[in-house]
């Protein structure tokens, strides 16, 4: 009897512990190779209205990731037809080349900070379009296709001012 209570408690933990997790969504880059020109879109609908939110870009790369950094565009798409578009760069690995991010084995997961304490003012679908912006120092031109990208996803959670 005395096991059965520990293992309820256990499981109540553990159902617990998310819940700040509000939605999570990734999309598999073909090959590993993400084309300049395909942006990766995500939607998503019936959002807290009042409740504070932060938001992250969550990307998975393997070791043929050439760079120690990443530029993306991301654009956020209201239900009221606004839109909010940034040029966002992360850290990818440190000076030393050693990758930052987590997971085991060759593929890292990278959760990158996109906004913080945002509010989705209305009910509605809202849409999420990602893509990289990256280009070699001094290239007039972007990279064409970024080796190294495996999934690119989105993570949104309840914010704890």
């Amino acid at each position: 009897m005395h096991r059965k209570w520990l293992a309820l408690l256990f499981l109540i933990c553990i159902v617990s512990c998310n819940n700040i997790l509000v939605h999570s969504e990734y999309q598999s880059i073909k090959n590993g190779r993400w084309s300049k020109d395909n942006v990766v879109r995500f939607t998503f609908s019936e959002l807290d209205t009042i409740a504070l939110h932060n938001m992250f870009i969550n990307v998975r790369n393997d070791n043929n990731y050439p760079y120690s950094n990443l530029f993306l565009i991301a654009e956020l798409n209201f239900p009221n037809g606004e839109s909010v578009k940034d040029t966002l760069e992360y850290d990818m690995a440190l000076a030393n080349g050693e990758w930052l991010g987590k997971g085991y084995g060759s593929v890292l997961e990278n959760k990158l900070w996109y906004k913080e304490n945002i509010v989705f003012p209305s009910s509605g679908v809202y849409t999420l379009q990602i893509s990289h912006a990256m280009r070699k120092n001094g290239a007039i031109e972007g990279i064409v296709n970024l080796d190294g990208i495996i999934d690119v996803g989105f993570q949104i959670e309840k914010s704890n001012p």
